[in-house]
């Protein structure tokens, strides 16, 4: 089937896409590499689609179908949405996703390339042809573009542009499943089956579907939901509502006992969960200082906590309140749901049910589990940004009153002006560390990190703790204890580095049970008896920076960057699982929404890494550069167009 004819099946709702679907996931790149291949004519695959009557055909959007037999795609959603919205200038009815991924696609006709628009390079350049608005001006829009590029423009210009809207006129194979036996649930076989390579979908999708035959905007007031959390720095996907959900309605985890609940169900089930959630977050931001997703290291644990807040009706005191969030921050640090995540949730969620349920049994499985509830100084052994007690960290400096080393002020949520947001400040300067060839696990060890206000970290930048140490007790006295440094001056020297951490372990590991201690208000069983391991394991990751060579060729790089009028990259990023928080990878440079937010691909600068590295940072997205030279190719070619001397 012709392209074209695709695109006018699903304007005239002969055409869209099946409520299990995911939503459009695609990123710039990919869809400047569909128009590439096409333009050239390679192979880009064909469309599976469902043939079946309209009147039973739960689909995506607001968009009516025609009457008779539609077709609803199940492979190629991602290659047609891009192609509509590319054509079309305009998402389809059945869009959910970002639309900045294919909008402003431009194609230059000397070099016979497409790029995302970037006003540095295309701005007053008529070489760089708006790909929409040609492919909805169709064949009257060639003459206006070559009389732009002035008296006599290069005759193939015309072939190209002939080209470029042959896209159009391009024929897909297409597959039909067909037949009164392809019951949803078929059909989700067939789908996964033939997506093994990529995202199957989950068991929350199929919950999803089912919900949205009887209640067509579930989706949209849930991504509603999930939009309005993410504003407020959290970052939660479908699923997770729908547990949430779930357990409000069913006490289960189990997504299959959704499926007998009725579309007012779901509604009030919504209603229910989301004030819950409200509260759970305030409860978790407010008292414990876990305020944006980077920390958030239990977001499982908050259906059990819906469901105990729904089953209380969301009031609690003081005393219940504490232990309650106890619980979370526990689950969290010892990882309770990093493994099987539903079955887990089905044991604790059954502790809550019956005359003998409640927070205490609940308490005492997790301790049971882990084998003991109280922290140790090994715990904290741990290093880098994905590590378990870097959250514990971040929540003793919030819970506490840890203050800031050059204001003296207590780090509490709310700090006005970006200076003083909060960053990650090595006390002991990694490029100090790294000229003594300290290991990189002990550079960034978290017993090496603290919080300080962007100022601040800046002020002190490469100072070592020995010179800038005494001038902050001077200054602020006790503002160096409020952050757990030990005050014995003899381990502030760098030769001493060694001992300096295992001294701070232990003032971590203290404040922790203290903070801890506060929260069960003298109920300290829970943290009486020692935890079965000394020290939680952290995985190997991928990747990092190794050198102060390396750190300060970064840097450099990142300041050149910056220099060419594009934002600044983050040094030793930190890639982890967007559902565990699970850190996967530490790339040396990247742009996550590109150079130009969200309008170029994910960048990364992958310096002396293996070959192991650069697929994690491929596989998710990013464009990688194994050498300065290439990547500042890169930024002057194809960012800021400029030609090779």
């Amino acid at each position: 089937m012709r392209i074209s004819t695709i695109l006018d099946h699903i304007d005239s709702g002969h055409m869209a896409l099946p409520e299990f679907q995911r939503g459009y996931v695609w990123n710039t790149e990919q869809v400047r590499g569909l128009f590439a291949s096409l333009y050239r004519r390679h192979p880009v695959g064909g469309l599976l689609v469902w043939a079946t009557e309209s009147k039973t055909a739960n689909h995506r959007g607001d968009g009516q179908l025609a009457s008779g037999i539609v077709k609803l795609l199940l492979d190629g959603q991602q290659r047609i949405t891009s192609l509509y919205g590319v054509a079309r200038g305009r998402p389809p009815a059945f869009f959910d996703g970002t639309a900045r991924a294919f909008t402003g696609l431009h194609f230059n006709l000397a070099s016979e390339t497409f790029e995302f628009y970037q006003p540095l390079k295309m701005s007053g350049d008529p070489l760089w042809i708006d790909v929409s608005a040609l492919m909805k001006s169709g064949h009257d829009g060639v003459g206006p573009i070559m009389s732009s590029l002035g008296p006599n423009p290069p005759m193939e210009y015309y072939g190209r542009l002939g080209r470029l809207l042959g896209i159009l006129e391009i024929n897909l194979h297409e597959e039909e499943v067909t037949g009164a036996d392809k019951t949803l649930d078929v059909v989700v076989d067939i789908f996964n089956k033939v997506n093994s390579g990529g995202t199957k979908l989950s068991k929350g999708d199929l919950a999803l579907a089912k919900i949205c035959a009887e209640w067509p905007e579930a989706r949209t007031e849930m991504k509603d939901k999930l939009k309005a959390w993410n504003k407020a720095g959290y970052d939660f996907n479908l699923d997770w509502l729908l547990r949430s959900i779930n357990t409000v309605l069913t006490g289960e985890a189990k997504f299959l006992f959704l499926h007998n609940q009725s579309a007012d169900d779901i509604k009030e089930g919504l209603k229910r969960a989301t004030r819950r959630i409200d509260t759970c977050l305030n409860l978790i931001s407010g008292r414990l200082g876990l305020d944006h997703a980077r920390v958030f290291f239990g977001r499982f644990a908050v259906p059990v906590i819906v469901r105990y807040l729904d089953q209380k009706g969301g009031a609690l005191d003081e005393v219940e309140r504490d232990k309650l969030l106890f619980w979370f921050a526990q689950a969290g640090m010892w990882g309770r749901y990093s493994g099987s995540t539903e079955s887990f949730l089905d044991k604790d969620l059954e502790a809550l049910e019956g005359t003998d349920g409640g927070l205490d049994k609940l308490l005492e499985q997790l301790r049971l589990w882990h084998g003991g509830l109280r922290v140790e100084k090994g715990h904290f052994t741990g290093w880098s940004l994905g590590a378990r007690f870097y959250p514990v960290l971040y929540m003793l400096t919030r819970m506490g009153a840890a203050r800031d080393w050059r204001t003296g002020i207590e780090l509490k949520s709310g700090l006005l002006g970006k200076m003083n947001a909060l960053e990650v400040h090595h006390i002991f300067p990694k490029a100090q560390l790294y000229n003594r060839k300290v290991p990189r696990s002990q550079v960034n060890a978290i017993a090496n990190f603290c919080f300080l206000t962007k100022d601040t970290n800046l002020n002190i930048r490469d100072t070592l703790p020995e010179i800038y140490f005494p001038q902050v007790e001077a200054k602020h006295p006790g503002a160096l204890a409020s952050q757990w440094i030990p005050m014995d001056e003899s381990l502030w020297k760098i030769d001493r580095y060694a001992d300096f951490l295992e001294a701070r372990k232990e003032l971590l590991a203290e404040a922790t049970n203290r903070q801890f201690a506060a929260l069960l208000h003298g109920d300290d069983r829970w943290i009486a008896q020692q935890a079965r391991v000394t020290v939680v394991p952290t995985p190997q990751v991928a990747g990092g920076v190794f050198s102060a060579e390396e750190e300060v060729e970064l840097q450099a790089l990142n300041d050149w960057v910056v220099s060419q009028g594009f934002a600044e990259g983050v040094i030793a990023y930190d890639y982890s699982n967007a559902e565990t928080g699970d850190q996967i990878a530490i790339f040396d440079l990247a742009w996550p929404t590109g150079l130009q937010e969200e309008l170029s691909a994910p960048v990364a600068v992958l310096l002396n890494e293996s070959d192991e590295t650069v697929a994690l940072a491929s596989a998710a997205g990013f464009r990688c550069f194994t050498t300065a030279a290439a990547f500042k190719d890169y930024v002057d070619k194809e960012m800021l167009g400029r030609l090779a001397a």
